[in-house]
């Protein structure tokens, strides 16, 4: 335990009452040489929340004083926040008066003033550390400029504007922050139109804290590799060149993770390989392209473009298993008998040369009869007809144990020459996209629970029982429609077994959007506690290295194991990887998902006035969410549903006709017609076909007419001039 840890074990004891610097040095009976350190390390507790000083100059512990340290979260709508604090079962809200300075993303002590309807409230104590340093904004006139991120709902006032004009989107960077919650910033650079698609991405990947591009070092590291792998790596390694194995993936694809094989062996069962490309044999711990990878942890798949965890030369180059040419692998061989189960396995550090580059397309197409392909592809086709009915084999299996299988649709977003989209198509799964998937589960489960007995540090792919309070509510809700589930506890397969009763109904979407909704988010950890969803007791991302972190790191720690060499050094390295791994998913996601309603908000605004079929595809307090085949969605405001008054009823989750009883929920089928798509906010409004409440579309604030030649402030601020 090092010093700062027994000081603060010390703060927490009934004896400790607080002290000043002074009686805390001679309590604790610190040398003159040490009284710098001592001073550093009640800084860096202050600076964690951990401790305060008090007006009188005492050092005092947070938590005996309602104090918690947190992040700042919050809601662009009612400009009011919540504070998630570690040792607090409810997050802390913050009314709009108690944010003092602090902004979304911050790092604040929170003070816990009591309770109320239900909730913990507080105010903001204290800002620790800025979240935001530069933010991305639109000048709405020549003093100020407005986030884009909305939870960032405060103007920022602008101290130096640059060559920066009215209506660009700019980059700010925050100076200072006033006691009454003012911001002031100054311009860095402008990023362009704020109308602009290509400028709003740029600006959604700013907010969402995704790095664009590589470093020289880590550009320098990735080119330093020769284009063709030499011969000498090859030792050591189990040749599988000879072997037919390929690669299946998207017609767009550019990354080739996986590949797979299959054998039927003389006892009748599959030997399936799936072989992951050896990105580790390149990128080395603590280089430059390591830290790099960490920092980003992911590639992150926009409308638009790619960014790639790692730099192209590796993830479409060397670490690609590319069709016809040699690449390291590191491969699962699993001999599965005819009930699915994995009988043995052996894990290899390999080398094989892909026969082919199959696209799930080509593949679908095989398996319903193409000849012009059959006869293409005759030298794999008898190993594709064997893969899919092992596919078939393990998705019974699955199924069989409980693993639940959600089938929301996913679209496509289709962009024109101009980058504008064109067309937005629902992606439609094939059995191709099935096989894939079942063997990457499997390799998955496989090298997991390998893991778990070999007793090495690891980050597992989590995915934790459901909330017990949501459940409690999903039963509810269920009861409506005459369906409930067995017992206290809850199992994958009593959901399973909802979702298949409820399968081809009017109600379906309705309750799986719920299911959903009421279950856990899975995450990466070092402890192996299960993965809820699939009804796995073992399982990892081990498939897909080129674009993961925590797939590249356990190869590292397996790779180590198989050399026998000690892998407890990766104790700590596995709890870093985890967090930070699942900190930048839960970013890519947002952002992947703000571009895409970024772009079906471009596509449907030339669509205002038109009417469609919808789906109603989700209820609120304020109105109702209505999805067009597409996917793409609009809220009908509750103000502009003008039949009758409606209410919304949580627990059943419908909008009720106060005068006639008239019922929407969740599955609906709906008239609407498209009245307004706001691009900076990325919101879309419907209305029902023949609404008299047709409000007239609201013009974004950086498209309105600027007075700003009109107005010019004077020494205190105040505006002159006139209309």
């Amino acid at each position: 335990m090092d010093r700062k840890e027994k000081i603060y074990l010390y703060m927490k004891s009934e004896d400790y009452t607080p002290l000043t610097f002074d009686e805390m040095r001679i309590v604790l009976d610190v040398p003159e040489s040490d009284l710098t350190e001592l001073y550093s390390v009640l800084e860096e507790l202050i600076s964690e929340g951990r401790i305060f000083l008090s007006k009188k100059k005492r050092y005092a512990l947070c938590e005996k004083n309602n104090l918690f340290p947190g992040i700042l979260r919050c809601n662009a709508r009612g400009k009011f926040g919540f504070v998630s604090c570690e040792g607090l079962e409810n997050d802390i809200y913050i009314s709009p008066n108690s944010l003092g300075s602090a902004i979304d993303g911050d790092k604040v002590l929170a003070k816990l003033t009591g309770t109320g309807r239900g909730r913990s409230e507080g105010i903001i104590d204290k800002v620790l550390e800025r979240g935001n340093d530069t933010i991305s904004a639109v000048m709405t006139d020549d003093f100020s400029a407005t986030p884009d991120n909305p939870r960032i709902f405060k103007t920022v006032m602008l101290t130096d504007i640059g060559d920066a004009k009215v209506g660009d989107r700019v980059l700010v960077a925050l100076t200072d922050y006033s006691k009454s919650g003012n911001i002031f910033g100054r311009v860095l650079s402008v990023l362009g139109s704020s109308q602009d698609l290509k400028t709003l991405t740029e600006a959604i990947i700013f907010e969402n804290g995704i790095k664009i591009n590589f470093d020289d070092d880590t550009l320098s590291e990735a080119r330093s590799f020769p284009a063709e792998i030499p011969e000498k790596d090859f030792d050591g390694r189990l040749n599988l060149t000879e072997e037919v194995i390929f690669t299946i993936d998207g017609d767009d694809a550019r990354d080739f993770d996986d590949a797979v094989s299959l054998n039927i062996l003389k006892n009748g069962n599959y030997e399936l390989g799936v072989h992951i490309a050896d990105v580790t044999h390149y990128v080395k711990q603590n280089t430059a392209l390591d830290r790099e990878a960490f920092e980003r942890a992911t590639s992150v798949y926009l409308t638009d473009r790619v960014i790639p965890m790692l730099p192209v030369e590796l993830s479409n180059g060397l670490c690609s298993l590319n069709p016809k040419v040699n690449r390291l692998t590191l491969s699962v061989i699993m001999e599965i008998n005819d009930a699915g189960e994995v009988i043995r396995h052996r894990l290899e550090k390999s080398v094989i040369r892909s026969c082919e580059r199959m696209t799930y397309n080509n593949v679908a197409k095989i398996f319903d009869g193409d000849a012009v392909l059959r006869e293409k592809y005759a030298h794999i086709v008898p190993v594709l007809e064997n893969m899919l009915t092992l596919s078939k084999i393990l998705n019974k299996r699955r199924e069989l144990r409980g693993s639940i299988n959600f089938d929301f649709p996913e679209s496509r977003i289709i962009l024109g020459e101009n980058g504008r989209p064109e067309d937005i198509k629902k992606v439609i799964r094939n059995d191709a996209h099935r096989l894939i998937e079942e063997f990457m589960l499997l390799a998955n489960e496989t090298v997991a629970e390998f893991a778990f007995w070999a007793d090495i540090p690891f980050v597992y792919r989590v995915h934790e029982q459901p909330d017990g309070e949501k459940m409690d509510a999903f039963r509810r809700f269920i009861g409506n429609f005459g369906l409930f589930m067995k017992g206290r506890e809850v199992y994958p397969k009593d959901l399973q077994q909802i979702l298949e009763q409820i399968k081809d109904t009017e109600n379906e979407t309705l309750i799986a959007t719920y299911m959903l909704r009421s279950l856990m988010k899975a995450e990466y950890k070092p402890e192996c506690s299960g993965h809820f969803g699939l009804a796995a007791k073992y399982y990892c991302h081990f498939t897909s290295p080129i674009r993961r972190y925590p797939d590249l790191a356990i190869h590292r720690i397996l790779k180590d194991y198989l050399d026998g060499h000690d892998t407890q050094k990766y104790k700590n390295f596995v709890q870093e990887a985890s967090v930070r791994s699942s900190d930048c998913e839960r970013a890519a996601e947002l952002c992947e998902r703000s571009t895409d309603d970024l772009f079906k908000a471009a596509y449907i605004a030339d669509f205002v006035g038109a009417e469609f079929s919808a789906k109603v595809s989700g209820i609120t307090n304020f109105g109702m969410f209505a999805e067009l085949e597409n996917t793409v969605e609009g809220l009908i405001r509750l103000e502009t549903i003008d039949d009758d008054f409606y209410e919304f009823d949580e627990e059943h989750r419908v909008l009720i006709g106060k005068r006639h009883g008239k019922t929407y929920k969740i599955g609906d089928s709906i008239e609407i017609e498209v009245v307004r798509s706001d691009l900076l906010s990325r919101q879309i409004d419907f209305v029902l076909k023949g609404s008299k409440a047709i409000r007239k579309p609201k013009i974004p604030n950086e498209t309105r007419p600027h007075r700003h030649r009109k107005f010019r402030r004077n020494k205190r601020g105040r505006k002159n001039g006139k209309l």
